[in-house]
């Protein structure tokens, strides 16, 4: 097992990165704690919702099983109150802990929920799919999507603890793995071009889920996000650079309708159209475009964008929440492992939109 800490003014927590952290469960849960939840969704419960349940069993406390519906196109207030419907008819109260066992999905609705119900309570992130256990379940965001933007709705809230077991991620289909991988390459490209590098050189490895890459790929991410995270938890800076791709990936998962791509892979297209508006404003190397263009393809992920209208992906991109006075602003890169934040001209925007859409 590895141990990233991670260190911020919400809280101080620990990831637990290994094979078999799934019945190791009981030993992340506070002794005082009253009740456990674990919120869920049917897939992830038909897996893993038993062995989970009789781990945390161990701790000698109730356990609650709370079953949301799965997909990102039910990230929405109303499933959100499916939780706390659950939490108040069995009367959990303040010492109460939540389990997230699921995806960013359930990972950010059991996380927002633990930050307003009773003003607060505790919870503990279990990420199944790789895109959640290297990106979402570290660094305590948590919300739920609003039909005008992605994630809308939300709040930063630490959980107590990380724990992500690497045997899960051995029942995910190929395209959640690509999605997943789309978040660890980012973090080389904006943080540490020697790892960008070693993704590219392990790019099938990882595809093929070989344990020695993603053990070094998952223990990387957290590090370099748990670094970020603890200078500046409320992204009032530095933590914006963790958005690369991610102004472009919102508008094609709202314009195309939540659930239609997923996450990662609207990310992983974002980051080709951001290093393209980098090149163009930001004096990224055009060789270093191609590059990130082949990499986002080689781990599976769509490059070429969707026709949403150039006014559409403008609106939508109007309402990510980097936007301020109505000027959007960009995660760019002036080289690989370098990332800014700052405005760019609609013109170069409009050029960028009719190069990489189709």
């Amino acid at each position: 097992m590895t141990v990233v800490e991670v260190d911020t003014p919400g809280g101080r927590y620990p990831i637990h990165i290994g094979p078999g952290r799934l019945d190791a469960l009981d030993q992340s849960i506070p002794a005082d704690a009253t009740a456990i939840a674990v919120v869920t969704n049917p897939t992830v419960a038909a897996l893993y919702g038993e062995r989970v349940e009789a781990a945390l069993a161990r701790t000698g406390r109730r356990v609650l099983r709370i079953e949301l519906p799965d997909g990102e196109s039910h990230k929405d207030w109303q499933t959100l109150n499916l939780i706390f419907d659950a939490l108040l008819t069995h009367r959990l109260d303040r010492r109460a802990v939540l389990v997230a066992l699921g995806g960013g999905v359930i990972g950010d609705m059991t996380g927002f929920a633990a930050a307003v119900y009773m003003r607060g309570i505790r919870f503990v992130q279990v990420p199944t799919t790789l895109l959640a256990q290297v990106d979402s379940s570290v660094g305590g965001k948590t919300a739920v999507n609003h039909p005008l933007g992605k994630n809308m709705v939300g709040a930063f809230y630490q959980p107590v603890a990380v724990e992500i077991d690497t045997d899960v991620l051995g029942t995910l289909p190929a395209r959640e793995v690509s999605a997943g991988l789309a978040e660890v390459i980012k973090y080389g490209l904006i943080l540490d071009a020697e790892f960008w590098g070693w993704c590219e050189t392990n790019a099938a490895a990882l595809r093929a889920l070989d344990p020695a890459a993603l053990a070094h790929a998952i223990r990387r991410s957290c590090e370099l996000k748990a670094q970020v995270v603890g200078k500046d938890e409320r992204e009032s800076g530095l933590r914006a650079i963790l958005n690369l791709g991610h102004t472009f990936g919102h508008a094609i998962e709202s314009g195309l309708g939540y659930g239609e791509w997923l996450h990662g892979e609207a990310v992983g297209c974002g980051m080709v159209q951001a290093a393209e508006l980098s090149a163009q404003v930001a004096g990224f190397p055009r060789a270093d475009v191609a590059r990130v263009r082949d990499l986002v393809h080689a781990i599976g992920c769509p490059t070429v964008a969707p026709d949403l209208g150039a006014d559409r992906w403008l609106a939508l991109m109007q309402v990510d929440k980097k936007t301020e006075g109505g000027e959007i602003r960009f995660v760019l890169m002036p080289r690989i492992g370098q990332a800014v934040t700052r405005a760019a001209p609609l013109d170069a925007v409009r050029d960028v939109l009719a190069r990489t859409v189709q």
